[in-house]
């Protein structure tokens, strides 16, 4: 499952770096890089719900496989549309949104198996590895993105994204068991959708933690689509250069989850939320004054260790607050929450359209941190889970 998840993150991390390059290649515009980021992304509000019924439906090992299979051939259309020369941005937007929807299923089923394989008391631990590998995966994705793309073109990038997928499919063909904690009854999709609208209304732990993590998203997670302006316009590299930019943000985040593993038997899950969800806000604010190349890629590795930490514990302290029947649902609640980032990457390219990226970044972090910092003084139920 571990080597799946390397697969699919080494494709999401070469995915990233081509549609956001790819855009601003295009239009040069960062309210369409943006856009862009705001199609991949908007899959997972609108899909959610759906794919946590689902989740809690089938069988994980079999559904994750078949979704992987549809990722592989939007890639190979999208390169084959781009090496004939049809290089139309809407066309570009639309397989990115169809890109979204396998991402948003793919993340709903990997964490919920990956929770069934390690069991409620690693489940921290469990979650931090697979983030991990998400991680790691997104740090060869991205230097590898920039080789293909500097080398090749954009066209031949997504062909190799789609082989990696196709590679994640062999891997997952050896997870042969359904995991220790993996739910003994399951109910139709129709009784799940039911039962995830109760859930949300009974539930106001998960409630809390689902208004917190779409905040995070909007403030937090929708700099990355400005970054592709700060490598352009700010620090002056290419597509290398992005792509470098890129790998550091990833590797920043599996330092992150390095930490969280190791602390994977920590009471104090909820203390820690907050901290690192304020230390995201706090370096974004950090990155307005960051135009030295060496001193922006170090604030960046720290927000995004932040970044990569708080999300972590979002999805824990989701699945642990509910029952193991819920778990896939509790996942989808994730999933939706994170599909407000629309909303973020559209308004953060605004302002970075209007007033600068830096400026962006300013506005966005100080509104994550104060948010943050708030909810931890209002919310002293929060502050104390475990």
């Amino acid at each position: 499952m571990w080597g799946a998840t390397l697969m699919h993150s080494l494709a999401m991390g070469m995915e990233q770096v081509a549609v956001i390059w790819l855009v601003f290649q295009m239009t040069e515009s960062p309210i369409m890089v943006g856009l862009a980021a705001g199609a991949r992304m908007a899959p997972f509000f609108f899909l959610g719900i759906l794919s946590g019924a689902i989740t809690d439906r089938v069988d994980r090992r079999i559904f994750l496989r078949l979704v992987t299979v549809c990722g592989s051939v939007i890639a190979f259309i999208m390169g084959a549309m781009l090496m004939a020369g049809i290089d139309n941005v809407w066309y570009v937007l639309a397989l990115a949104a169809a890109t979204g929807c396998m991402w948003a299923f793919v993340m709903t089923i990997r964490h919920s198996y990956t929770f069934d394989i390690v069991g409620p008391e690693n489940a921290l631990n469990g979650l931090s590895m697979n983030a991990m590998g998400q991680r790691v995966g997104g740090v060869i994705g991205s230097l590898v993105a920039g080789g293909v793309i500097a080398l090749s073109g954009v066209g031949e990038q997504y062909l190799v994204i789609g082989a990696v997928n196709i590679v994640a499919v062999v891997f997952l063909m050896a997870a042969r068991d359904v995991g220790q904690a993996a739910p003994k009854e399951r109910q139709s999709v129709i009784k799940n959708l039911v039962g995830y609208a109760e859930l949300v209304r009974e539930n106001r732990i998960l409630m809390i933690l689902m208004l917190l993590t779409g905040a995070t998203e909007i403030f937090g997670f929708t700099h990355q689509s400005v970054l592709v302006v700060f490598a352009r316009n700010i620090l002056d590299v290419g597509p290398l250069g992005f792509a470098f930019i890129t790998a550091i943000r990833q590797g920043g985040g599996a330092l992150g989850l390095v930490v969280l593993a190791f602390m994977g038997g920590t009471r104090h899950k909820g203390q820690l939320m907050f901290i690192t969800a304020a230390g995201f806000g706090l370096g974004q604010m950090a990155l307005f004054w960051s135009t030295n190349l060496f001193a922006f890629l170090i604030v960046l590795a720290f927000i995004n260790a932040c970044a990569s930490m708080v999300d972590t514990l979002y999805k824990t302290l989701m699945q642990l607050n509910v029952t193991n029947e819920q778990r896939g649902r509790a996942t989808g609640s994730w999933v939706l929450s994170i599909g407000v980032a629309p909303i973020g990457h559209l308004s953060v390219g605004f302002i970075a359209g209007n007033f600068g990226a830096p400026v962006a970044l300013l506005f966005n972090g100080s509104i994550l941190t104060a948010v943050s910092i708030l909810a931890a003084l209002g919310l002293p139920r929060m502050w104390r889970l475990e």
